[in-house]
Parts: C-alpha cells; sequence; structure tokens
C-alpha cells in the first residue's frame, strides 16, 4: 500500500481518536450536570429533558462508529 495512504489513515485515526474524546468529555460533563440539577458548563440544550437525547450524546456516539471503523481500515492496511 501507498505510504502516503498510510501516513492519512494514521493522522485520520488521531484526529477521530481527539474528536472522540472531546465527545465524550463534553457529554459527561453534560450528564454530571444533569444528575447534579446545576448550570451546564459546556452549553447545553435549554430544557433538555435527558442528556442522552442532546447533540452531544449523538456526536459523541457516531464519533465513536468513525472511530471503530478507523481502527478497522488500520488493522487492515498493516496486513497489506
Amino acid at each position: 500500500m501507498n505510504s502516503k495512504l498510510k501516513k492519512l489513515i494514521k493522522y485520520q485515526f488521531y484526529v477521530l481518536l481527539l474528536g472522540t474524546l472531546f465527545a465524550w468529555t463534553n457529554f459527561l460533563v453534560e450528564l454530571y450536570s444533569w444528575i447534579k440539577d446545576i448550570s451546564c458548563p459546556v452549553g447545553c440544550p435549554a430544557n433538555s429533558p435527558n442528556p442522552f437525547f442532546t447533540p452531544c450524546f449523538g456526536g459523541a456516539v457516531f464519533f465513536t462508529l468513525a472511530l471503530a471503523f478507523s481502527i478497522l481500515l488500520k488493522k487492515m492496511a498493516k496486513q497489506i
């Protein structure tokens, strides 16, 4: 496999890893704020009945899925 493509896959992995960590951190801050019934410092949607219905949770899930596919792609690239 082309070395430029392997390098691109590696960069993609790290970008998705950072995005996943950022998204889950924001979601956990929302969850903590919701559990403690305090105002959310990361811009949670107003009047959200449940943090699992917020964009942060959806983004965290999709970032995690994209990271999983990136890991599979990285493993497949090593085999070639």
